[in-house]
């Protein structure tokens, strides 16, 4: 690992400030930026840290849904989530192990936008909006790619507010030694129609299954999706599992998630 300095600014406008600056880059739970400093593959000349920012952490239900602070760890969303959204809840409880857990924040894990993560398909299958420094920005216009999002230089994630669906259930068929998604699955029912929003399994990170959400919506029950089929092309392919193994997973993991739904 190269030498950095560290700054831990306690306001967002401090930590804008300090991120001005070169060589700058945001440290939030550090579960990816840490091992890949450590593998020589990044050397930001001064770490940024948010988590002594104490308006980008809690929990909240409000007007608009619920609302996570961006520097909340996955272990704080488990537990006080779980009254208000219990799908989100029960996402945040599965990831990694409990030291991921405790360290890893919801801010983090979106702006890396990892192709296996589990957040991006809770808010990408709960149509989530991303609150920044400067903007809000939709979750369907913020995912752009496998590792690429919608967030511009200088740019930090401050919050996240969700809404609440009628129902929901987040299904992930776990990669055994890392506990990322191999593939996964969020769906949520909502009054005006379903989302399913499915991780791990396309080349180009998070997406949306479009054609299940239209016949979940007619009718939402596992035996909706059953004459449906999703195309292994611009699926992944590696020693887990071939591009033809995740687009069957897409469809068994989301007849799974409205069973769990129910």
């Amino acid at each position: 690992m190269h030498n950095f300095d560290f700054v831990k600014p306690s306001t967002i406008a401090d930590a804008v400030k300090a991120l001005s600056a070169e060589g700058a880059q945001a440290l939030s739970g550090g579960q990816t930026l840490t091992p890949t400093m450590k593998q020589r593959l990044a050397a930001p000349a001064t770490l940024v840290s948010l988590t002594g920012i104490a308006e980008m952490k809690g929990v909240c239900m409000g007007a608009d849904g619920l609302s996570i602070g961006a520097a909340t760890t996955h272990a704080t969303v488990a537990k006080e989530a779980a009254a208000h959204y219990p799908a989100l809840a029960a996402l945040a409880g599965g990831i990694g192990d409990p030291a991921v857990r405790n360290r890893g924040t919801i801010g983090g894990s979106l702006a890396n936008n990892d192709p296996a993560a589990c957040y991006p398909a809770g808010t990408l299958g709960s149509g989530a909006t991303i609150v920044t420094n400067r903007r809000k920005i939709a979750a369907d216009d913020y995912f752009q790619g496998m590792f690429t999002t919608a967030l511009e230089e200088g740019e930090i994630i401050t919050g996240v507010t969700f809404p609440v669906p009628q129902k929901a259930a987040y299904v992930k068929f776990n990669q055994p030694a890392s506990r990322f998604a191999l593939t996964a699955v969020f769906v949520a029912k909502f009054a005006d129609g379903v989302r399913v929003a499915v991780t791990g399994a396309s080349n180009d990170g998070v997406f949306r299954w479009t054609e299940a959400e239209k016949a979940l919506s007619a009718n939402f029950a596992a035996s909706s999706v059953a004459g449906l089929t999703v195309s292994p092309d611009g699926m992944i392919g590696d020693l887990h599992g071939t591009p033809a193994y995740r687009a069957n997973l897409v469809k068994v993991l989301t007849k799974r998630a409205v069973e769990a739904a129910h």
